[in-house]
């Protein structure tokens, strides 16, 4: 349910306040420890040729008018992700970034139109550093939010635990009693296995989803609520049919460097050993514009400037983390907008 009064109301106001304060107080934190630890911050652009390529993120488009009145169609990004790894083709090596990104079609408790995303990369090291720096950020939001404990809808972390680490099959097996990898073959799922072994486990799928359909619904509804409990989980080894922008695991011809952290039963953040592979990459965006033709009736174009930036990009590993919820969980706000200073009236949902 959606906070419904305005936002510029004092008494509303008023009640926000402390976790806006602390929102600043982590941002604070954020940043110098990546200062620290030797990134440098920077500024990327909202409009973009192409807001992503992601079957299921919705974009807010809009035009550009240039003075001799040429219209080209833009949208505002759903990530920074293009604009940082062109970045990294430049010579970058570690880069964050606050950006504020939009997202059509998302609203509720833990999603708001315009929200920031905190991305940070890494050029030649390995993903699994990126865990590490999930761990030390937990630690420091709550010392700057003077908590020991996040707290999310009655489930709690201890933000200085190492958070566990477990493979997507390890948690489908142990959650679901689904033996993820045996319904793969050749680095894609098999439909019709993964169909027969949620039947068995008592989870109603339809008759036109797919194995990836089939997988997210397995995900949500056995495997999420168990995650980020106690301490923060990081699920790793993603099947590569749900890769996206990441390399295979070297040696596997079945799972990807892409792991994403919970906290609280609250998914964080998403992270990548990023692909570099021009020409898988491309494939991916053709088979992800296609579902999302198939399921939405819409497509998005190709970023041909980041396609030549990403021949050029050294090995890397990056990740988006939802700074917004972040602040919730060390704050112990309920809803995003408890935490964004000026959050989007709807006039309509009052």
């Amino acid at each position: 349910m959606r906070e419904s009064t305005p936002f510029w109301l004092p008494g509303r106001h008023a009640a926000r306040r402390p976790y806006l304060k602390a929102r600043g107080a982590i941002a604070k934190a954020v940043r110098a420890w990546f200062e620290t630890s030797g990134f440098t911050e920077v500024e990327t652009a909202t409009l973009q040729v192409s807001p992503g390529n992601e079957t299921h993120l919705h974009a807010f488009g809009t035009e550009l008018i240039a003075p001799g009145a040429e219209r080209q169609t833009l949208y505002l990004r759903t990530s920074p992700e293009f604009a940082c790894k062109k970045l990294l083709s430049a010579g970058e090596t570690r880069i964050f970034d606050f950006a504020r990104v939009f997202r059509n079609r998302e609203r509720g408790s833990l999603h708001h139109p315009e929200f920031t995303m905190l991305e940070w990369y890494r050029a030649n090291e390995p993903y699994e550093t990126l865990m590490d720096d999930c761990a030390a950020l937990l630690a420091e939001a709550a010392r700057a939010a003077g908590t020991k404990e996040f707290s999310f809808r009655g489930k709690t972390i201890d933000p200085f635990a190492a958070p566990k680490r477990v493979t997507v099959a390890e948690a489908f097996a142990r959650h679901a009693g689904i033996d993820l990898l045996a319904t793969m073959s050749a680095g894609q799922g098999d439909r019709d296995a993964l169909a027969a072994a949620v039947t068995k486990a008592g989870v109603r799928i339809a008759d036109d989803d797919t194995w990836g359909d089939i997988f997210s619904r397995i995900l949500a509804e056995r495997v999420d609520p168990h995650l980020g409990i106690g301490r923060a989980t990081v699920l790793y080894e993603y099947p590569l049919p749900l890769a996206a922008l990441a390399r295979p695991k070297p040696g596997s011809g079945d799972v990807a460097e892409r792991f994403e952290l919970y906290a609280c039963g609250v998914e964080l953040g998403n992270a990548f050993g990023e692909l570099t592979d021009v020409a898988e990459q491309r494939a991916r965006f053709a088979t992800a514009m296609s579902e999302k033709q198939r399921i939405h009736g819409e497509r998005y174009p190709v970023d041909e400037d980041f396609m030549e930036a990403l021949a050029e990009m050294p090995q890397a590993s990056g990740i988006a983390l939802g700074f917004d919820r972040l602040v919730m969980l060390a704050s112990g706000a309920q809803h995003i907008e408890q935490v964004i200073w000026t959050p989007l009236t709807d006039v309509g949902g009052r």
